[in-house]
């Protein structure tokens, strides 16, 4: 059979191996292959890859104590610091009442940060910054380890500079740390499909289990690619690969599913209520909110609650190209989309346990998954879920693209075909020309839609313009007239106009505030509600909701929360209820409409009377903030959206019979569902603080929907 490896010699001589002594395999030798690589690689790779990551961390940290946390999952933490109780079940407050709504692996490795260091910005963020850059590292080496140093190093740049890698990487949501999880699963499964060993396969496994306790069902949108990569190419027996992968498939069960046993099985009296829940279960999280929800929307179990709200655009296939999401992820998915077909037609004659046809089923399964999943996703989506689909697009561009440009440079005759078959392959070598002129044309139609944004986007277009058509032309006259230099430099201005607009855009991010609920990179190009409605959750960066400004929850865009009094330090960059002229509890009835100031806080500490909670509130976004500023246990009773049956009429009353609770908050109007009995019973039993109780700028005594509950107020 007919290989399409490279004729003897050949790859070597592409390479410009470094002179001097052998290394001796000592500490020194270690130490030094670290900084410079091994021997056989080329003089530029290790300088280039450490270029890489520090470009990276830079703009993952460029200016750090300014950035914006989601203050919902930094109050998370802060509550984890202080409760190991909560810790554990990633309760959004320190008395436990209820979780957020997700499972809690990237609130512990926050925590134990914050625990180790002390709570602020930079604790909760170096574990953010780590996780990003490390998937740089580890998606060059895994490129580079099937397609050489340049694949390794296209792929790694082109991650690095992926607008909403750079923008989520700049927040405390957990994606970067689900990604890097994510990727170890994929590194370890290439190595079970190059030796044909059980571990490294269990290992994989054990990988995505853990990310599937951060955001559970999306940790397995890459569970075909995987399975089919080890099925097809694995070196062993049929059998054995079957036997391997039932071993691996109870790995991932376990590994997944422990802590969501542990936490159902505790009584729901012992433990917090589990946010986003219909019934109290961490198992309703997985197929409905965290699962068939975000797929299927209304149509779900928990349609019901108004978790159907897209702030990226209507579903559908184009939804990764319209004008919230074009800028975000979709630079390079023509060019990927070209380079994965035509990769895998130019490795069509190989072995079947070829490695390179094996990682490029992988990453471009990864892609492809990725792109249907969140395209055609009816449920809550948020433009940042994307960044786990950014592996996928970088590794094939980088992949793809070097193995199209070998081909398009050498001819059929770079992947081993006879010559008498060379005409039939003819058209395969001017594949690459069309994908750089796809990608850089999509570019320039991106740049086009934030015409008048700012500098340096006009500047990015003459960049993307006048490299795409000096490449594709260097190309074609490289190529007629033999001179493999000309080739080589158009190349390089094929990188320059791949990655001119995403790179304006990371810096966009990076030197901007983001909106620490949904953050996005680059210019506002669009409101972001399509599709669904009635979620709750902050509008993409720069975007304006019906009102005129962010939802409440979404944070500052540039204020600090400081020091909360008699309380933690709380994270900066995150602005409190009073700063950003008070946050709307909102939400069936229990809270909606009241403000809740900074003074109103101080009077809640000073008569707080030994209670466990400071306040109880409607919702997260209202709960999180006043955690943050008063550095006390406040109660959510209705969850993300409101809406959630965490708090009932017999557990309040238990509550401000114990003493646990002293103050509510609740609207004007009657409330809805369960909460109107709530309501009713507060407004009845309870006592009305008037707002000069605690505002010495109140000319009035006005109602503030703000309730003082003792345990006579109980029968």
């Amino acid at each position: 059979m007919t290989t399409l490896a490279p004729p003897p010699g050949q790859e070597s001589a592409r390479r410009s191996h470094r002179a001097g002594p052998p290394a001796d395999g000592g500490l020194d030798s270690r130490a030094r292959r670290l900084f410079t690589g091994p021997e056989d690689d080329p003089r530029w790779a290790r300088p280039a890859l450490w270029g890489i990551l520090l470009l990276a961390a830079a703009l993952y940290a460029w200016n750090l104590t300014s950035i914006t946390g989601n203050t919902f999952y930094d109050a998370a933490v802060y509550s984890g610091t202080k409760s190991w109780k909560a810790f554990f079940f990633g309760a959004l407050d320190s008395g436990s009442f209820i979780t957020v709504d997700k499972p809690p692996f990237a609130l512990w490795v926050m925590g134990l940060s914050a625990r180790v260091f002390g709570y602020g910005t930079w604790q909760l963020m170096l574990p953010m910054v780590a996780a990003g850059t490390g998937s740089v590292a580890l998606l060059y080496r895994q490129v580079k380890r099937d397609f050489g140093a340049v694949a390794g190093t296209i792929s790694a740049l082109v991650l690095t500079l992926t607008p909403i890698t750079v923008a989520i990487t700049r927040d405390t949501n957990p994606d970067p740390i689900l990604v890097l999880l994510m990727m170890l699963g994929a590194a370890a499964l290439m190595k079970a499909v190059r030796n044909g060993k059980l571990m490294p396969l269990v290992w994989s496994a054990v990988a995505i289990g853990f990310a599937f306790n951060i955001k559970m069902m999306q940790a397995y949108v890459v569970l075909p690619a995987f399975f089919l990569v080890y099925l097809w190419a694995t070196n062993v027996s049929l059998g054995r690969r079957i036997r391997n992968l039932a071993v691996a498939t109870v790995a991932l069960v376990v590994s997944s599913a422990w802590w969501m046993v542990i936490v159902d099985l505790i009584p729901a009296s012992s433990r917090p209520y589990i946010g986003g829940s219909t019934d109290n279960t961490v198992w309703d999280l997985v197929i409905g909110y965290n699962g068939f929800g975000r797929i299927f929307g209304a149509g779900s179990s928990v349609g019901s609650q108004g978790n159907g709200a897209s702030f990226g655009g209507s579903s559908g296939l184009y939804r990764m190209f319209n004008e919230i999401m074009g800028g975000q992820i979709s630079w390079l998915i023509p060019f990927a989309a070209i380079a994965l077909v035509g990769g895998l037609v130019l490795r069509g004659r190989a072995p079947r346990t070829d490695a390179k046809r094996a990682a490029l089923m992988l990453w471009g399964g990864w892609f492809v998954l990725h792109f249907l999943t969140f395209s055609l996703a009816e449920g809550t989506f948020h433009p940042y879920y994307v960044t786990a689909m950014a592996p996928g697009i970088a590794a094939v561009a980088g992949a793809g693209g070097v193995l199209l440009y070998r081909a398009f440079r050498e001819g059929s005759a770079a992947v081993g075909v006879p010559p008498v078959e060379r005409g039939r392959d003819w058209g395969r070598a001017w594949v690459l020309p069309a994908a750089i002129a796809a990608s850089s044309l999509w570019a320039v139609v991106l740049l086009q839609r934030v015409s008048g944004s700012g500098t340096v986007y006009t500047v990015a277009e003459i960049v993307v313009a006048a490299a795409g058509i000096a490449s594709v032309l260097g190309l074609l006259v490289g190529r007629f007239t033999r001179r493999h230099r000309l080739m080589g430099f158009a190349a390089l201005a094929a990188i320059v106009a791949l990655l001119a607009g995403p790179a304006a855009y990371s810096v966009s991010a990076a030197t901007s505030s983001t909106n620490g609920t949904n953050p996005t990179a680059g210019p506002s190009t669009g409101g972001g509600m399509g599709g669904g409605g009635g979620g709750m959750g902050g509008a993409p960066s720069g975007t304006k909701g019906k009102t005129g400004s962010a939802p409440s929850g979404s944070g500052s865009s540039s204020g600090k929360m400081g020091t909360p009094p008699s309380g933690g330090t709380a994270p900066s960059g995150t602005k409190s209820s009073s700063e950003s002229g008070g946050q709307s509890a909102g939400g069936g009835g229990m809270g909606g409409g009241t403000q809740v100031s900074s003074e109103m806080i101080t009077y809640l500490k000073k008569h707080q009377d030994g209670a466990t909670w400071l306040l109880a509130v409607s919702t997260d976004q209202t709960a999180s903030s006043i955690i943050l500023e008063s550095g006390r246990p406040v109660i959510s009773m209705g969850g993300w959206s409101g809406s959630d049956n965490a708090m009932t009429l017999t557990k309040l009353k238990s509550l401000v019979k114990s003493g646990k609770l002293h103050y509510i908050i609740i609207s004007s109007d009657a409330g809805q569902g369960t909460n109107t009995a709530i309501t009713t019973w507060v407004k009845a039993h309870g006592t009305a603080v008037k707002s000069s109780a605690y505002s010495t700028s109140s000319t009035t005594s006005t109602s503030t929907g703000l309730y003082r509950l003792d345990t006579s107020d109980v029968s």
